[in-house]
């Protein structure tokens, strides 16, 4: 899964591209592109967290009643893991608007402004790759949501894409290109993250037994 997933991603990247070097020449089309990219990256995990605890309600709701408080007892582990991205955020983001509304490069320095610019410090060199690897985990792994259970994390995947996918069609319109480039141009991406995520869900129930109701 892992292998495939990994070529969907090179061949949905070069299929950008190529979409861009063909029909749109705009230097600023690359930077777009970029900007795009990363934004959805540190999107995802908050989008997932408002997304998540209804496609997990849907799950308890859907499973059998005595299975229900089971896989209630496992949310301690997803749980425990948005806990801890939205406190680094808070820390991060606090420390650094702290120090931006207290701290006076013009007037002498007391030892409070001294402490926190080396907080400042220590968040850009520390914080913001942290934040970065931690969001780009919690978007791979659904805040370890697979602990609730195994389907769970394909499942976040197509509902976080159909997400970005409407976002980006409301936010962008529509791709330059003729009209049946267009429409592969926004579909392609959603439908084969679909299609390989329907492929995980069909290999665990065919291969290990697992449905959404076991």
């Amino acid at each position: 899964m892992d292998r495939v997933q990994l070529a969907r991603t090179i061949l949905g990247a070069a299929a950008t591209i190529a979409l861009i070097l063909a029909y749109n020449v705009n230097p600023d089309r690359w930077e777009d592109a970029a900007y795009g990219g990363a934004a959805q990256l540190l999107v995802a995990p908050f989008v997932l967290i408002i997304a998540a605890p209804l496609v997990i309600v849907g799950f308890i709701y859907y499973a059998p009643p005595h299975l229900r408080p089971h896989l209630r007892s496992r949310l301690r582990t997803p749980l425990k893991a948005v806990g801890w991205y939205v406190l680094a955020l808070i820390v991060i983001g606090g420390v650094l608007a702290l120090t931006a509304m207290t701290v006076n490069a013009d007037d002498g320095k007391d030892w409070w402004e001294y402490v926190l610019a080396v907080a400042s410090l220590v968040v850009i060199v520390w914080g913001f790759p942290f934040f970065f690897m931690a969001s780009l985990y919690s978007a791979r792994s659904a805040f370890n949501s697979a602990q609730v259970h195994p389907m769970l994390p394909p499942v976040l995947t197509l509902t976080l894409v159909w997400v970005f996918a409407a976002f980006s069609l409301i936010g962008d319109g529509m791709p330059p290109g003729p009209p049946l480039v267009q429409l592969c141009s926004t579909l392609g991406g959603p439908l084969t993250v679909t299609a390989v995520s329907l492929w995980e869900l069909r290999r665990m129930r065919t291969r290990f037994g697992v449905t959404l109701r076991t």
